[in-house]
């Protein structure tokens, strides 16, 4: 386990990487003893002191839920990270690419919470119960960390590579759509790139959210009403670029749509 002086230089050193839009070296590399465990608490600390600097929490997601997440990712564990306010785009959002690093957009659907959810015995049906809405969602990842040769030590620590998110379409009640069955075409630059349907999420999206509450239970945490959450990508990762536009289709749950200048 690291001490808590190594947790927090690990913090400070995220923290800058975002602050100056740069990438710092392999965590495992330089600590090689370093757990998942205490990733999570790099993970926690750098959380701590964004809300101490006045950033407000609002949701979590979900990462390497899919099958074709982990294939392209080389990891076969789900993990977690914190969404903040600044965070969040509207749909149709004009998007600075620089202050980002290795962007990568990934489609998913996004739950919001009507009521709270502590595990760890948190099902698929407690998920559906709680959930207000369930709306199309892009994540826009962003390493902080150097990509080759990354484990998920690397990609906890680093917030789960979250850069930010965009919210769009048109929001459903959980049991108005079968949410397995929500399927979605990404485009960039009218070209399209990838296809995939929510099922590829654990076999429904609604267990990557019940996965997350579980787990947070496990770090003393809950989910909270009104909160949001990205449930895992069902695509792969598709690289943008500045100048790109990207618009995912997901049929009768509407359009999102963003450029990058």
């Amino acid at each position: 386990m690291l001490s808590d002086a190594d947790i927090g230089a690990i913090a400070d050193e995220l923290a800058g990487a975002e602050r100056d839009r740069s990438m710092v070296p392999l965590l495992t590399a330089r600590y090689p003893s370093m757990t998942v465990e205490d990733s999570y608490a790099v993970q926690k600390e750098w959380r701590r002191r964004g809300i101490v600097a006045g950033r407000r929490l609002v949701g979590h997601k979900i990462g390497l839920t899919s099958k074709a997440m982990q294939a392209a990712t080389g990891i076969t564990e789900p993990d977690y990270g914190t969404i903040f306010a600044d965070m969040v785009y509207e749909n149709g959002a004009v998007i600075e690419h620089a202050q980002y690093s290795n962007v990568r957009i990934e489609v998913e659907l996004a739950f919001v919470l009507g009521q709270p959810l502590a595990g760890p015995d948190v099902t698929l049906f407690d998920v559906l119960t709680a959930t207000t809405y369930v709306t199309p969602a892009l994540e826009i990842l962003s390493s902080r960390i150097e990509m080759a040769g990354r484990t998920i030590v690397d990609t906890i620590s680093d917030n789960a590579a979250l850069g930010a998110m965009v919210v769009g379409g048109t929001p459903a009640a959980p049991d108005a759509v079968d949410l397995r069955w929500v399927g979605a075409l990404a485009y960039r630059n009218e070209t399209i790139e990838e296809t995939g349907v929510a099922a590829g999420v654990l076999n429904h999206p609604a267990m990557g959210v019940a996965w997350l509450a579980n787990k947070l239970a496990q770090h003393g945490d809950r989910l909270e009403a009104g909160e949001i959450v990205l449930a895992g990508s069902f695509t792969r990762p598709m690289w943008v670029y500045a100048g790109d536009t990207v618009m995912v289709d997901y049929g009768h749950m509407g359009t999102i749509t963003c450029r990058f200048v």
